[in-house]
């Protein structure tokens, strides 16, 4: 029994630096930007608070493999903070509306990125990177709370 529980917890540790890695090379498109064709997937915003978003999560990442004791704690806060963050900036506006002036102001920002559904002048639609984005870092989210709970359990059956 212990054998698997071990077997779990380094599965769900891979889980978790799988998903957070791509989490992190997804985010880094904004940092560079990527178009191809007359297509751009996200323009890049290094030099805007996207920029030390990501030497932040770098760092938190990197203390995550090095220093996991708390470095899962410190990127799970970083990681639920950015969630809420999205939401508030893109979700909560196409569920619960927004003005038209939100609207025209999201739609002209993000104009020259794709989109899956068409942006509308009635309610904020989010582009393919920031839904893609954000499915990664809600995924991430829940791995990551996984991994420590299993790690709690894990500690607990030690003492």
């Amino acid at each position: 029994m212990v054998t698997n529980f071990r077997k779990n917890i380094n599965k769900d540790k891979k889980k978790c630096l799988f998903i957070i890695l791509l989490l992190f090379v997804w985010f880094s498109l904004d940092m560079t930007g990527f178009s191809f064709a007359n297509i751009t997937l996200v323009e890049s915003a290094w030099n805007q608070v996207d920029g030390l978003w990501w030497l932040i999560f770098l760092t938190l990442f990197i203390l995550f493999i090095f220093k996991e004791k708390f470095g899962k704690y410190l990127l799970s806060i970083f990681i639920l903070m950015w969630i809420i963050i999205q939401f508030n900036c893109h979700w909560y506006h196409t569920i619960f509306g927004t003005s038209v002036e939100k609207i025209n102001s999201y739609n002209q920002y993000f104009r020259n990125t794709l989109h899956v559904i068409s942006s509308s002048e009635k309610i904020l639609i989010p582009d393919l990177y920031h839904i893609i984005l954000h499915l990664l870092i809600l995924i991430s989210l829940i791995i990551l709370i996984r991994y420590i709970i299993y790690s709690l359990i894990k500690k607990n059956k030690k003492l």
